[in-house]
């Protein structure tokens, strides 16, 4: 089955580009599109897409309050693509914490654009390790006792859980960790899972962003 995809950016002109991009792909279907994040709801309840590819900023409802509704009136929600023109911006920062996967840049060469939805659709590695590691270095600060909190994110992980953790911060998909720990991919798949449940993330992504606040994981 095709990745599907819903397109969402006030650009007329970005909103075409991406298109032209996807559906050149065989396993990537453009199911949709919007002009502004106030239109995301309705539309992931019609056409049921795999990855929401939106906007950041756009004039009425921005990207991250949109990540925000979708996830906490969508049962079984898509993954949330950001697409933005900066990379170091706060808004793409508060985008992920608000639950979006992962971010793409505007000026993205088509095979990057198009290994992104791919990544993102099969959710077994963090997209941009490095530009996630830097925005959470910049904009990541939790507040209170950061070394309080790293202990109880500690605490709640087993050891291998918690080295998964940290390889997981490091962009490793699970057959990557699976190799670094001389264990079965399946093995891993149940410490992601184990991971993510304990730390009440939805995804890799997420659990990933509560490591670097916690201080679980240095983010510099």
């Amino acid at each position: 089955m095709p990745v599907r995809v819903l397109l969402v950016d006030d650009e007329p002109l970005v909103r075409a580009g991406l298109r032209a991009v996807l559906e050149a792909q065989p396993d990537i279907e453009v199911v949709g599109e919007a002009a502004d994040g106030a239109a995301v709801i309705p539309l992931v309840r019609q056409v049921r897409p795999d990855v929401v590819a939106m906007d950041v900023r756009m004039p009425l409802l921005d990207g991250i309050e949109a990540t925000r509704a979708l996830l906490r009136t969508v049962a079984d929600p898509p993954k949330i693509l950001v697409v933005t023109t900066f990379e170091n911006d706060e808004y793409v920062y508060e985008a992920l914490r608000a639950g979006a996967d992962g971010f793409l840049l505007k000026r993205a060469r088509p095979a990057e654009i198009v290994h992104a939805v791919r990544l993102i659709a099969e959710g077994e590695s963090l997209l941009f390790p490095a530009s996630v590691r830097r925005l959470a270095a910049r904009y990541g600060d939790g507040g209170g006792d950061r070394a309080a909190r790293a202990e109880s994110t500690r605490a709640r992980l087993t050891e291998r859980e918690g080295e998964v953790l940290r390889l997981m911060a490091r962009g490793l998909s699970n057959a990557e960790i699976a190799a670094r720990l001389v264990v079965g991919t399946e093995t891993v798949k149940s410490h992601v899972s184990a991971v993510l449940a304990k730390l009440g993330a939805r995804d890799r992504t997420q659990a990933v962003i509560t490591a670097y606040e916690s201080g679980f994981v240095a983010p510099g």
